[in-house]
């Protein structure tokens, strides 16, 4: 039997608007509005998480801290925040905002020390984002290479990280599928949970999601796709809230 996977629709913020990257490119986004009342309109369709991203903040060219400030302000509901979280002082700015998790990229790879510290520190307030092209991780918003995959989550293994948002960039904004076996090569490594991110496109990718739960995925990063509309957020949180003994785990290493 699978448990539920949790579901977080995502906010990515760039230039004060809603927009979706195809593979983190600048320069490829749909535009969708503005960031709070798309973070409201989750929120009210029944979303107890949002994944809110900080894209200039991530790229190194400005930030929308006010915007990000105003969105968790107005929430109910439990935010996860990415983007430019590279220090303590961008650490500390986050968590006062409010947010229930930040989320670690770059920091990870360029600052191991400060980043383990943090782990050790924070437990489960802070998650630590693996941004994988090939099997190498991607940072500074995925313009430089990062180290290998395996190398690094053994590090950060080492230092007891509770928690890894898992994005395969090839994937992401790509509507092309989750990388199942990207996922089941972390989840096979950690004693964490998994979040995955990139390429979610169907309602049968949420349900073979759901499938991993038992081997450590706990949540899904969905954008583009709802954004478009290949499926509603009430028809994905059925998904990934209904408990069945059928399903079954695809395949994975």
């Amino acid at each position: 039997m699978t448990g539920e996977l949790v579901l977080l629709p995502a906010v990515d913020v760039q230039g004060g608007r809603a927009v979706q990257l195809q593979q983190g490119v600048a320069g490829s986004e749909r535009v969708f509005g503005d960031p709070l009342e798309v973070a409201r309109r989750w929120q009210s369709q029944g979303a107890s998480w949002i994944h809110l991203v900080d894209l200039d903040a991530a790229f190194g060219r400005g930030s929308n801290t006010d915007i990000i400030r105003a969105i968790v302000g107005e929430l109910d509901i439990d935010v996860e925040v990415s983007g430019g979280i590279r220090d303590q002082d961008s650490l500390d700015a986050a968590l006062a905002a409010g947010v229930t998790r930040v989320n670690i990229g770059t920091a990870a790879l360029e600052n191991p020390q400060w980043c383990d510290e943090v782990v050790a520190r924070y437990g489960d307030r802070v998650a630590i984002g693996l941004d994988v092209r090939g099997t190498r991780l991607a940072a500074r918003g995925w313009t430089r290479e990062g180290g290998e995959l395996l190398d690094v989550l053994a590090r950060l293994e080492a230092a007891g990280c509770q928690r890894y948002v898992v994005t395969d960039v090839a994937s992401d904004g790509m509507l092309t599928g989750p990388n199942y076996e990207l996922l089941g090569q972390v989840c096979a490594r950690t004693a964490g949970k998994v979040v995955a991110s990139g390429g979610i496109s169907t309602l049968e990718d949420l349900r073979r999601l759901r499938g991993l739960v038992p081997i450590g995925v706990e949540g899904a990063i969905v954008g583009t796709a709802l954004y478009v509309g290949n499926f509603t957020l009430p028809e994905a949180l059925d998904v990934c809230r209904r408990v069945t003994p059928a399903d079954s785990a695809p395949q994975v290493p």
